[in-house]
């Protein structure tokens, strides 16, 4: 069974709703998966929740709060380690920093088993090509896992 018009209300991180998508014929498809924003710093943020119903999401509230929270430590973590992953060698300083600056994030996503992929953006069009952009996922420890492009 799943809630498909359950919202969730968290004190903290706003109200969450079943993503859904519209397609061109007017079909509406439902995803497994609950949305919300959050506004960090003035810029609006993404939250995605991995699952289907109210009380498959609710245990992945706390994991998200605590990212929200650390954000800006766990964003300079996110954009070395693009870096790092995409360098040949070991990288210079300025490409950190550059990246640092360059790179944004725009979701963040949190999966069933704990993980947190934080979904960054390139604000300056100079590191992905357009429509590509790196993600990268978190362990429960807040290691890096993997780091991915999507599309």
């Amino acid at each position: 069974m799943s809630d498909e018009n359950t919202t969730i209300d968290d004190p903290e991180l706003g109200t969450f709703g079943r993503a859904r998508s519209e397609l061109t014929d007017g079909t509406v498809l439902t995803h497994d998966w609950f949305v919300g924003t959050v506004s960090v710093e003035g810029t609006e943020l993404e939250l995605m929740l991995e699952g289907t119903t109210s009380d498959e999401v609710a245990p992945l509230l706390p994991r998200l709060r605590d990212v929200v929270k650390r954000l800006h430590t766990l964003r300079r973590i996110a954009t070395d380690a693009v870096v790092t992953h995409f360098n040949t060698g070991e990288p210079e300083p300025h490409e950190l920093d550059d990246a640092a600056s360059d790179l944004t994030i725009e979701a963040i996503e949190a999966a069933a088993d704990g993980t947190i992929i934080l979904h960054l953006i390139d604000s300056c069009g100079e590191h992905f090509p357009e429509g590509y952009w790196p993600a990268v996922h978190l362990d429960v420890d807040d290691s890096v896992a993997q780091v991915t492009v999507e599309s």
